[in-house]
C-alpha cells in the first residue's frame, strides 16, 4: 500500500505526586500524568496511531506495564522504538495531526518544542508535525483536572512505491 492511515487515543490520570511531561517536554504544573512510563499522553497517542497504521496492535502489546522494563520509561525512548518498527516495514511519516485536551496548564509556549522533539525522533519536518490543544472547559474528567487525554492521527507514507 502507497499509504496507510492510523488513529489513536490515549487517557491518563492527573496525580500531584508525579511530574508533567508531554511531548518530550517538562512542564511546570501541579500535577503530572500517572502510568507505568512516564505517562507522556501526547507521545502515546502518536506511537499508537503509527503502530495502528501499520496494524501492529497498541502499545501495550509491544510495551506492557508488567514489564518492569518500561518502569519510569521516556516515552520518547519508546517513540524511537516504533520508529524503528515503521522504518523496518519500509514507511516514513507524511504526517501527524495530535490534540492534548487539558484544563491546565495552558500548553501554547511548549507546543514548538513538542513538535521539534516528536519530528526529531521520528526524522521528519516539524512542518509535518501538528499538536494543537484545547480544554475541557469545565466539563468531565478533563474539566475537572482528573486527567488528560491525547489523539493522534498520522499518515504515513510507503518508502518502496514512492
Amino acid at each position: 500500500m502507497k499509504f496507510r492511515i492510523g488513529q489513536a487515543v490515549d487517557i491518563h490520570q492527573l496525580d500531584e505526586s508525579r511530574p508533567l511531561i508531554l511531548g518530550g517536554v517538562k512542564i511546570d504544573a501541579p500535577k503530572g500524568l500517572v502510568g507505568h512510563s512516564d505517562a507522556d499522553v501526547l507521545v502515546h497517542a502518536i506511537g499508537e496511531s503509527i503502530l495502528g497504521a501499520l496494524a501492529l496492535g497498541d502499545l501495550g502489546k509491544h510495551f506492557p506495564d508488567t514489564d518492569p522494563a518500561y518502569k519510569g520509561i521516556n516515552s520518547m525512548i519508546l517513540l524511537e522504538n516504533i520508529y524503528r518498527k515503521m522504518k523496518d516495514c519500509h514507511y516514513r511519516i507524511g504526517n501527524i495531526d495530535a490534540t492534548v485536551l487539558a484544563e491546565k496548564p495552558k500548553l501554547a509556549p511548549y507546543i514548538l518544542q513538542m513538535r521539534q522533539n516528536i519530528a526529531d525522533c521520528l526524522c521528519c519536518s516539524i512542518d509535518q508535525v501538528s499538536i494543537k490543544a484545547t480544554r475541557g472547559e469545565k466539563m468531565g474528567f478533563i474539566g475537572r483536572q482528573e486527567g488528560m487525554c491525547a489523539t493522534s492521527i498520522c499518515l504515513l507514507e510507503s518508502e518502496d512505491e514512492l
